[in-house]
């Protein structure tokens, strides 16, 4: 039979505790001499503490590499959907960005979405979107389906 366990008896789960390692205390304690840090040099020091990127003195990764282009601060980002994959919808229907999020084709909501023109257009649409590419705002017209820019 157990004991009922009570504030006056209560332990540990066998193995949740560990004794602490004591460092530098010995050649018996496995980690005497130089206390597990290795022998001489810099990482070897109290204190060391190496920064991201730190290559022993060598000349970074990071500063070798040349530096290439430019970021434009102001870029809007684009969910980008083609002509062809708005054929899964019927005709008459209109497409928003939320409908096309909700229906899985565009996977990641961005702030603004845009319609390109590849493919072909099956069916007749009104499709509601950011921007619209020349080859898509085409292909929807021709297809008897109207675009309309969202601001």
């Amino acid at each position: 039979m157990a004991i009922k366990p009570t504030l006056s008896n209560l332990k540990p789960p066998r193995g949740s505790r560990h004794r602490k390692v004591r460092v530098g205390r010995g050649m018996g304690s496995k980690l005497g001499k130089t206390s597990g840090a290795g022998n001489k040099g810099q990482q070897s020091r109290r204190g060391y503490s190496r920064r991201a990127g730190f290559e022993g003195g060598q000349m970074p990764l990071h500063r070798r590499l040349p530096k290439r282009g430019f970021s434009s601060p102001f870029r809007k980002a684009y969910a980008v959907v083609n002509v062809e994959s708005l054929n899964v919808f019927e005709a008459g229907e209109t497409i928003s960005p939320d409908l096309l999020f909700g229906r899985g084709i565009v996977r990641v909501q961005r702030e603004a979405l845009k319609i390109l023109g590849s493919g072909d257009l099956k069916v007749a649409l009104t499709v509601q979107a950011h921007a619209f590419s020349k080859s898509a705002e085409e292909k929807i017209t021709a297809a008897g389906g109207k675009f309309e820019v969202i601001k």
